[in-house]
């Protein structure tokens, strides 16, 4: 440690620190525009000059290191001096334009020109003109002659999104923060650069011009999309949904969020949101209803059903978006009219999945201690598109010397050093990591299971086996993908003891905001019940579905379309008209995050309660209430509670983490491949994840949700004598779809890329069939 005085008051800091984390420390602001806490020391504003005692000039904070006995007195007459000397350099070129600044209210330079500027300037000449730059749909960067030059959003593309995407071209006062040439901002982080630009350069372009800062009323929340949990802070104007920006949390989210998290608020508003109960009449058309009848019509539905098929022939379908509480209810419902078929894993497809998992799957470990990992092996995991956040984390690992290694069938670039990679057909997914078991074992000169003796090792998996072995913190992470693979189970087992051979801790990242929070509530088939996948594709005469858009939330969505629309009864709990309007007899509008009050339950367990935000939208509810108003019309036991918080207390007593467990029941093994020709990869895009999302227009303008295609590596394309951008007729699951082909490197040999979550490729059945392609 190394002692230094700040203005008198003395301070101890680690060494190699610098003047500014020891300011901060004592809690003294220093000026600043380029220095971030998360960023590397840039040093060109020279905004935090300071005076240091035996230096002959002063100092920029951000890069002096502090030694042992250093003076630094950060508020003298030299160091304001200084200060304001940079500050008049800073205003010669910037626009007086703050009342039409998006940034205005919640500047940097405006708030320090305040303390530290000039009443007028002595600038006289013409102030240089700095022309806009498209970053695409996201990102506004209309008036960059307020640029400074900070060049924080350079440092943030390439240290936290991986990816330089801007950089400096020019010299002097002709320098300019630019885009490559025709390219757009399209990290799937990118957002974070409005909020760290310290002036009104960069800012966001849906809400470009909606409000002023100050207008704004600020509520904290937690993003439903992925399992980090990310802590929001949503800012309303008359009650509607304006901005959504991040709320530090160094153990979550640290001070980022996802474009994800912070654009989708922008599908709250759309034409397609349900605003009144809608009841189908008896010649199939649409009206609109009081929720007391409409609550009416699904209690006589649902009680019709089970007086005239049994109560096993009900079942309720709920989403990984939903809360604690809405979940907790809707099993309560479905159990409380005598049937144990209840579920929110839409794409889970393995029959055996629910014998495999004992307990609730969790990422194993703290969110915080990703960053401190040195051996990773993540397994079928499109890791940027599922957890962004998680990826950044991995992707600091890595800069102190974690070593990361893939097994899937997407080889995306993850924007980090990749040790070693088996790229591999979906149904290979188990076979490929037998190959990393083998190789294991073969170093460590142990004994190979009989079940495994036909495994052949490549380098690859050497590679792979190699690295985890040699790890002292290692992680082995099961993705997305992997769990909605049709021998999900095989993966499990052959990751876990791939895990008890290495030391490494087995991990889940979960999908949605609340799949542990689902597990907890009970929300997951009783023994001998449906889960999801059997639920639609078996058929029951009445169904409730939650939140869930079964078309392009379930594996398989045309298949569950018509297996709801063959049902006697099926009542929708949504957001959004034409997510139900196919199939549903009553639809009842609710609330999405934004209006209700909830918990979700992120992947390492941490339980994190929310209110409502916004005012509600049209006659919509929160879910938890009407569930709970259904039981009380269904004159149900258990639904009496009165508050989001007792029926969240019900649920989640004692201690969350001792009920979390990621066991796996099973043997290791290599099931038979099945495929005959070519095999589906079905990857769900980012913006392509749940309702909220796939309604968002500006996320939908993104390169990441362009129109399906059929992706193929060079090899298969040649095979099939196909030339990229070729239209091909694509056959599988229900029937065919015309595609353009595409070169994608990323695609394993015998496999096509057509990705899942679109309307346009439901006739292809499930993400991981068999497909034919041929020219069309």
């Amino acid at each position: 440690m190394v002692e230094l005085t700040i203005d008198g008051k003395k301070v101890e800091v680690p060494e190699g620190s610098v003047v500014m984390q020891a300011a901060h420390k004592l809690g003294l602001y220093v000026p600043h525009f380029c220095y971030h806490k998360k960023l590397s020391i840039a040093a060109n504003c020279r905004m935090c000059l300071v005076e240091v005692e035996k230096a002959p000039k002063a100092m920029p904070a951000c890069a002096t290191p502090v030694t042992q006995g250093m003076v630094v007195h950060t508020a003298s007459e030299r160091a304001v001096a200084a200060q304001k000397s940079v500050m008049e350099f800073l205003l010669i070129n910037h626009p007086l334009d703050c009342p039409v600044c998006d940034q205005g209210g919640e500047c940097q330079l405006q708030d320090l020109a305040v303390g530290y500027g000039d009443s007028e300037s002595r600038y006289k000449e013409e102030k240089r003109v700095v022309f806009h730059k498209p970053m695409g749909p996201l990102i506004s960067a209309e008036e960059m002659q307020r640029c400074i030059h900070c060049t924080r959003c350079v440092r943030f593309g390439q240290e936290i999104g991986g990816v330089m995407e801007l950089g400096m071209i020019n010299r002097g006062e002709h320098s300019e923060i630019t885009t490559f040439v025709g390219r757009a901002v399209e990290s799937e982080l990118s957002g974070n650069m409005i909020d760290i630009c310290p002036v009104g350069a960069l800012t966001s372009k849906p809400f470009r011009f909606d409000a002023r800062t100050w207008e704004l009323a600020r509520r904290r929340s937690v993003s439903p999309h992925d399992s980090l949990g990310a802590n929001l802070v949503v800012q309303l104007k008359d009650g509607k949904v304006l901005r959504v920006v991040p709320f530090e949390n160094e153990a979550v989210n640290e001070c980022w969020i996802s474009d994800r998290d912070r654009f989708s608020y922008t599908g709250l508003y759309t034409e397609d949101r349900l605003a009144s109960p809608m009841v189908r009449d008896a010649n199939g058309a649409w009206r609109e209803a009081s929720w007391a009848d409409a609550l009416q019509a699904v209690a006589k539905g649902l009680q019709q059903a089970s007086e005239k098929h049994g109560a096993q022939q009900i079942g309720a379908i709920g989403s990984p978006t939903a809360t604690v509480e809405e979940l907790a209810l809707l099993a309560r419902v479905v159990r409380g009219l005598g049937s144990g078929n209840v579920d929110f894993r839409l794409r889970q497809i393995d029959p055996n999945l629910e014998d495999a998992v004992a307990g609730v799957p969790w990422l194993g470990m703290d969110i915080a201690q990703l960053n401190h990992l040195d051996r990773v092996l993540v397994v079928g995991s499109a890791l940027r598109a599922e957890h962004p956040l998680m990826a950044q984390r991995l992707r600091q690992a890595c800069k102190r010397g974690a070593q990361l290694s893939f097994v899937g069938s997407l080889a995306e670039d993850p924007l980090l050093p990749v040790t070693a990679r088996l790229n591999v057909a979906p149904d290979a997914t188990p076979e490929a990591l037998a190959r990393v078991l083998v190789a294991v074992l073969q170093q460590a000169q142990k004994p190979v299971p009989a079940a495994l003796a036909q495994v052949q090792v490549d380098d690859a998996a050497r590679a792979i086996a190699s690295s985890l072995s040699s790890g002292k913190k290692s992680a082995i992470f099961i993705g997305n993908m992997a769990m909605a693979l049709p021998e999900a189970s095989a993966v499990l087992a052959n990751a876990q003891a791939l895990a008890r051979e290495t030391g490494a801790t087995l991990g889940f990242l979960t999908a949605g905001g609340n799949t542990v929070g689902g597990y907890l509530a009970g929300a997951t088939p009783d023994q001998g019940s449906l889960s999801a996948e059997q639920m639609l594709a078996q058929g029951l005469k009445a169904c409730i579905v939650l939140h869930a858009e079964p078309a392009l939330d379930s594996d398989h969505g045309l298949r569950a379309v018509q297996t709801l629309k063959a049902a006697e009864f099926s009542v929708a709990l949504t957001s959004y008209f034409s997510a139900a309007a196919e199939w549903a007899d009553v639809m009842l509008p609710i609330a999405p995050f934004t209006e209700t009050s909830g918990t979700f339950i992120n992947a390492e367990g941490r339980a994190q309660s929310f209110k409502g935000t916004a005012m509600p939208y049209g006659d919509s509810r929160p879910a938890w209430k009407v569930l709970r108003v259904l039981g009380n019309l269904l004159q149900l036991q258990g639904f009496d509670e009165e508050t989001s918080e007792a029926v969240r207390d019900s649920v989640l007593t004692g201690d969350v983490r001792e009920r979390l467990s990621n066991e796996v029941r099973g043997e290791v093994r290599v099931p038979a491949r099945v495929s005959q020709g070519l095999q589906r990869v079905g990857d769900v895009p980012i913006y392509r994840s749940d309702a909220l999302v796939r309604r968002a227009e500006p996320l939908q303008q993104t390169n990441a949700s362009r129109a399906p295609s059929a992706g193929m590596n060079a090899a298969t394309l040649a095979g099939l004598s196909l030339e990229p951008g070729a239209s091909v007729k694509v056959r599988g699951g229900d029937g065919e779809v015309i595609l353009a082909a595409h070169l994608d490197p990323t695609v394993p040999d015998g496999a096509v890329r057509v990705s899942t979550a679109f309307a346009e490729t439901l006739p292809l059945g499930s993400a991981f069939g068999q497909l034919s392609v041929e020219q069309a």
